[in-house]
C-alpha cells in the first residue's frame, strides 16, 4: 500500500489508528499532553516488519514529530515472545525468484521504506522509547537502535543473524556495530551471537533494564511525568525515571568477560579470522555455537561483513543508510540472499547452497561487485537524507 493511501485513511483526531499489522494510539498524560503509542501487531510472525507496517509508521511518526501535543513515543511488540524478529523478507524472495539477477521493485520498496523509518527514529528529536522485550533481531534491532531510550528485560534475546540468510547486518548496523567495544561488533555480525540483557547493556544496544512485568507500571509513570517542562529536559527526565524504576538483576555479560578472547579471534584479515575459527576448539558452549553459526554462514556474507567493519567512523548516519541501500539491493539480486531465505524461511531445509563454498579470490571479487553502488553518478534514492 502506498504512503499516500495510508495517509488518506488516517485521521489525526482518531484515538486509535490501524493498518493490518501495526496499531497507533495516544495515551493522555496528567498534564494534558499526549504520548504516541505504537504496537507492532503481528504476533504470529513475531512482529516481523513488512512494507505496509514501515510505510504506516513513517506517516504517523512524521505527524507526531511535528505535533506539539506529542511529547514522546513508545514502541512495543504484541505478545510476550518478541518485540520484532526482523523484516518479513518473503515478498522480496518471491519477487526475486520471478526476476533473477534483477533488483526488483519489491526489494527496493521494502529496503528504502525500512531505512527511511530507521533514519527517522534516529533523528526524531523527541524521546522514543522501545520496549525491547523478547526476541529483537535484524530489522527489529534497526528500530530499537533508532530509539533514544532502549529498554531490555530479562527475556530480551538480541542478535543480528543476517549471515545465516546471505545478507549482512543492515538497518544501520554499519553505524552501530562499528561503535561497539573492540572487535565485538565484527564478532556479532559474523557469528549471529545471541545477546542477553547484560550483553546488550555492555555494547550499548540497551540503555535501561526493567523487568518484563513492569511495562504497565512504566506506562503509568510516563503519564504522571511533568511534561510541561522544557522539551529539552524530557530526555534527562526519562533517564532519571528509568533509573528509579530499575529493579532487574542484570547478571553477567559474556561479551564483557570474554572481550580479550573475542578481540583475538577477530584480529587480522578475514582469511586469518576464518582459519582461526576453523581451528578453534573451544570448551565454552557459547563460543562453540557462535563459531558453528559463523562457519555455516555464507562466505559471501563474511566478505561483506568484514568490509562493513572497515568503514570509517566518520561516515554520517545518512551516508550509512545510503551505502546499505545499495548493498542490500545488490544482495537481493546477485548475492546469496535468495538462497539463504529459501533455506531458512521458505523450504526450511536449513541446507543453503551458497555461491561460494569457501572464502577465496572469486568470493572476494563477487563481494567487491556487490559493494559497488547501483547509483554511481545518479541521484541516490536516499539522497534527501541529511
Amino acid at each position: 500500500m502506498k504512503q499516500a493511501q495510508l495517509a488518506a485513511k488516517m485521521n489525526d483526531t482518531e484515538a486509535v489508528l490501524s493498518t493490518s499489522d501495526v496499531l497507533f494510539s495516544t495515551l493522555p498524560t496528567e498534564d494534558g499532553r499526549l504520548i504516541g503509542h505504537i504496537s507492532l501487531n503481528c504476533e504470529a510472525a513475531l512482529n516481523a516488519l513488512n512494507l505496509e507496517m514501515a510505510a504506516a509508521m513513517l506517516v504517523q511518526l512524521g505527524r507526531w514529530k511535528l505535533d506539539p501535543s506529542i511529547v514522546c513515543v513508545v514502541l512495543e511488540g504484541a505478545g510476550e515472545k518478541a518485540f520484532c524478529a526482523g523484516g518479513d523478507v518473503r515478498a522480496i524472495y518471491h519477487a526475486g525468484v520471478k526476476a533473477p539477477e534483477e533488483v526488483t521493485q519489491e526489494a527496493m520498496a521494502f529496503f528504502e521504506q525500512e531505512y527511511r523509518l530507521d533514519y527517522l527514529l534516529h533523528t526524531f528529536g523527541k524521546p522514543v522509547i522501545v520496549w525491547g522485550d523478547g526476541i529483537v533481531m535484524g530489522g527489529g534491532l534497526g528500530l530499537m537502535m533508532g530509539a533514544s531510550h532502549r529498554i531490555v528485560t530479562e527475556r530480551s534475546r538480541i542478535a543480528m543473524p543476517e549471515v545465516t540468510i546471505g545478507l549482512y547486518p543492515d538497518v544501520g548496523g554499519s553505524y552501530f556495530l562499528n561503535r561497539m567495544p573492540g572487535k565485538v561488533g565484527l564478532f556479532l555480525g559474523l557469528t549471529a551471537y545471541q545477546m542477553n540483557t547484560a550483553d546488550a547493556l555492555y555494547v550499548g544496544i540497551g540503555r535501561h533494564s526493567l523487568r518484563s512485568q513492569d511495562k504497565m507500571a512504566m506506562l503509568e509513570a510516563l503519564k504522571r511525568l511533568p511534561w510541561q517542562s522544557a522539551a529539552s529536559d524530557h530526555h534527562q527526565m526519562l533517564d532519571t525515571l528509568f533509573g528509579e524504576l530499575q529493579s532487574l538483576e542484570i547478571g553477567q555479560s559474556v561479551l564483557r568477560q570474554q572481550r580479550l578472547k573475542i578481540d583475538a579471534l577477530m584480529a587480522g584479515e578475514l582469511s586469518e579470522i576464518v582459519n582461526r575459527a576453523k581451528n578453534e576448539q573451544p570448551d565454552d558452549i557459547w563460543l562453540q555455537k557462535a563459531l558453528h553459526t559463523f562457519l555455516k554462514g555464507s562466505p559471501l556474507s563474511w566478505s561483506l561483513i568484514y568490509a562493513q567493519s572497515q568503514l570509517s567512523a566518520e561516515l554520517s548516519l545518512a551516508d550509512i543508510f545510503q551505502f546499505e541501500l545499495g548493498l542490500s539491493a545488490n544482495c537481493s539480486a546477485f548475492g546469496d540472499f535468495k538462497e539463504g531465505v529459501r533455506a531458512l524461511l521458505i523450504d526450511k531445509d536449513r541446507t543453503p547452497l551458497w555461491q561460494f563454498p569457501q572464502l577465496d579470490e572469486h568470493c572476494e571479487a563477487a563481494a567487491n561487485r556487490l559493494l559497488t553502488s547501483p547509483w554511481e553518478n545518479q541521484i541516490h534514492p536516499l539522497g534527501d537524507l541529511s
